[in-house]
């Protein structure tokens, strides 16, 4: 004990009795960590408020710009307008923007010293990196919720799938983005810096959203990069939100593919709660 620390004894008002107490139980740990959280986001608004409107413009330029171009190739069949098949896709790449962020969020409250403070509570580590998932999952599910709304009410999207095919279409851009924020706060324990981690979040998503079938079909692309487009991950996840959204048979290889992806994700699990312990010993 440093000078100055007191024990959980001499901190417990008079008469109680701390010598059986061990702490939270973990799932209290993480609801109370995420619940700190969603408090600070709730603080800021302008930072829900830019994040939602940033897939706003990308909605309304390509819209504008692409609506011609991508009925010219005759690729969109059934009555599909270029806005039911852009919609879904925007809602896919909000929630990788998302998990860009949750990494740069975990190293910047490491670096302003909220990791050291909370190192000093009787937690687990894990529980810290956890509710960090939990928080922004909470904040991405609201942010794609009124993305959809807006859509409707605004740009006037209405989805051959119904009510039940827009929820299937969030709730995958969610378990995407919950399962994608792994993969960054892996990869922001071993740069240790925000701003080099939102480049390189961004170095990462630009091929990966331009090389799918998120703005474009894949039939209309050069043929090496339809085969690129074929094997990309972003892919999967737009097929299966844009089949649930439009009421479309679900392929079952994009489908597999998707729970592949997510399940590969493990990995990351580990390797985030690995590094961030090794940063904080």
């Amino acid at each position: 004990m440093t000078p100055g620390q007191r024990t959980a004894g001499e901190l417990a008002p008079s008469g109680v009795d701390v010598s059986t107490w061990h702490g939270a139980s973990f799932p209290t740990q993480v609801a109370l960590l995420t619940g700190r959280l969603l408090r600070q986001q709730a603080q800021h608004p302008l930072s829900a408020l830019l994040g939602l409107l940033q897939p706003m413009v990308i909605l309304f330029l390509f819209t504008q710009v692409f609506t011609k171009v991508v009925a010219g190739t005759g690729q969109l069949t059934g009555g599909i307008s270029y806005l039911d098949f852009l919609m879904p896709a925007i809602v896919v790449i909000g929630a990788f923007t998302t998990a860009v962020n949750s990494g740069a969020g975990m190293v910047e409250e490491v670096k302003n010293g909220v990791m050291a403070r909370l190192r000093s509570l009787p937690i687990t580590s894990a529980s810290v990196v956890i509710a960090r998932s939990l928080a922004d999952a909470v904040r991405n599910a609201v942010q794609l919720g009124v993305m959809l709304v807006v859509a409707v009410l605004v740009f006037g999207f209405r989805p051959a799938g119904g009510v039940l095919g827009t929820l299937g279409c969030w709730l995958v851009a969610v378990l995407i983005g919950w399962a994608l924020s792994w993969v960054f706060m892996a990869l922001a324990t071993w740069i240790r810096d925000a701003e080099l981690t939102q480049v390189a979040g961004a170095t990462i998503m630009l091929p990966l959203m331009f090389a799918s079938s998120a703005y474009v079909p894949i039939d209309s692309m050069t043929e090496w990069m339809g085969a690129a487009a074929r094997v990309n991950p972003i892919t999967f996840a737009v097929d299966t939100s844009r089949s649930l959204a439009l009421g479309l048979p679900l392929e079952s290889g994009p489908v597999w593919a998707l729970f592949v992806s997510i399940a590969g994700v493990a990995g990351s699990i580990v390797l985030a709660l690995r590094g961030f312990r090794r940063r904080q010993a």
